[in-house]
């Protein structure tokens, strides 16, 4: 009976971040297509590939809250178009990476297969809630060349007990890793206080760059428009992430 307590007790935790970081998201988003994107189909799920011309790379990108992009056919989606990295998504193809804009479910060792065989290395950005599923991914073994973890559930110190430290267990299946973060941000599942027990923890495999500045969004600081997102702060943003990539 107690581990059925801590399971539903852990189950209702992550509903409530969930909600947390996409709500009010009531309203309809108007479908997208992905200029030069193609539908792809990867284990089964949908997402999106951006081709680049003579990739120096390529990316996976994770967005955050519920994961979901509402991949249709023809390159649309439906969802999370203001999320800092799916917004992005043309910036790191212009600096010359092949971009898979990955919808929720997708399995991540496939993903990264999928991409290596178009080009190596391969970089999974992952933001926010991004952070857990691509920490799962990592201990379902998906082996990405480098990891990019930005507004991320890093420690127990960020705010929730579900973090990339804690799905981890260890810092042996850690790539090379950014964290990049908002010394602004205030969403409560991401606080800067998780930043540095992470880098300590990670051990050598992950360093840290902070932003500031930008837009702040007092009513939700957990959304896309918020220090969280980075508003107001694209092109750095892209910039830090790709100075990364390239070393």
């Amino acid at each position: 009976m107690f581990g059925f307590q801590q399971r539903a007790s852990r189950a209702l935790g992550a509903l409530a971040i969930a909600l947390w970081l996409t709500a009010p998201t009531a309203r309809a988003e108007t479908p997208v297509t992905v200029k030069g994107g193609e539908t792809v189909t990867i284990a089964g799920v949908r997402s999106i590939l951006i081709r680049s011309p003579n990739p120096k790379g390529s990316v996976i990108l994770l967005t955050g809250g519920d994961g979901r992009l509402d991949v249709g056919n023809g390159g649309r989606f439906g969802k999370a178009g203001d999320n800092v990295l799916i917004r992005n998504r043309d910036a790191f193809a212009i600096q010359g990476y092949n971009v898979l804009l990955a919808e929720f479910g997708t399995n991540l060792s496939a993903a990264v297969d999928h991409m290596a065989a178009i080009k190596r290395p391969v970089i999974v950005i992952a933001t926010s809630k991004g952070t857990q599923r691509v920490a799962q991914g990592l201990v379902e073994g998906a082996m990405p060349d480098r990891l990019v973890l930005t507004s991320g559930f890093l420690s127990k110190a960020s705010g929730p007990d579900d973090t990339v430290q804690s799905i981890l267990g260890t810092p042996n299946r850690l790539p090379r890793t950014l964290a990049l973060h908002h010394r602004e941000d205030r969403c409560r599942w991401t606080l800067p206080a998780g930043v540095v027990p992470f880098k300590a923890w990670a051990g050598g495999r992950a360093q840290v760059e902070w932003m500031s500045g930008g837009q702040a969004d007092e009513d939700n600081p957990c959304r896309s428009s918020a220090h969280h997102g980075f508003a107001g702060q694209d092109e750095e943003f892209v910039a830090r992430i790709v100075k990364f990539m390239m070393r």
